[in-house]
């Protein structure tokens, strides 16, 4: 499952997500499920035909990502591994920032995030002149709707009807992203 909020130039993407770390930290190494929650950039293209053609829209780079996980077997609502990377380099994240707020209360840390533009790209050394002041506007006036999404999204994952392990294999670890492009 996959959510796009998309503004002028930056937008969220939500889905859910299955995951088995190749490489775990110690003490998560089972299988991990919840939620991904990633800033990205959206690019419009050119019409390619008519004025009445549809155009092309690349959702782009990440900025800064959010993952509401958990043990795969644990009851609902542990968020034991939650975390975000509030540094990504290109499309590589930095290492996973645990903070104890995020993980007691995610959908309110969300909420506080995307309703601070200010501080959420100071905190992922983002540049100001990366998200114009309409975008930030839009992503604080999106943010209840977005949050409420990712809360539908975690109760459908935690029913069972998403984040669930597929029989893909790469390099001998069961991966699933039901979003595969996240």
């Amino acid at each position: 499952m996959l959510y796009a909020f998309a503004f002028e130039r930056v937008g969220v993407v939500v889905s859910d997500l299955y995951f088995l770390d190749p490489k775990p930290l110690q003490g998560q190494e089972t299988p991990e499920r919840g939620v991904r929650l990633e800033m990205r950039v959206f690019e419009s293209g050119e019409l390619t035909g008519s004025l009445y053609a549809a155009r092309p829209i690349t959702i782009g780079r990440p900025l800064w990502r959010v993952d509401l996980l958990q043990d795969a077997a644990a009851a609902p609502n542990t968020f034991d591994r939650t975390h975000h990377h509030p540094n990504i380099v290109g499309w590589e994240p930095g290492p996973r920032t645990f903070v104890k707020e995020l993980s007691d209360d995610p959908l309110a840390w969300l909420s506080s995030k995307l309703t601070d533009i200010p501080g959420l790209l100071r905190e992922a050394g983002i540049s100001p002149d990366e998200i114009s002041a309409a975008d930030a506007d839009s992503l604080r006036t999106a943010a209840p709707e977005i949050v409420d999404t990712v809360r539908r999204v975690l109760e459908r994952v935690w029913a069972g009807e998403l984040a669930r392990p597929t029989t893909d294999v790469d390099a001998g670890a069961v991966t699933s992203m039901r979003a595969s492009w996240l």
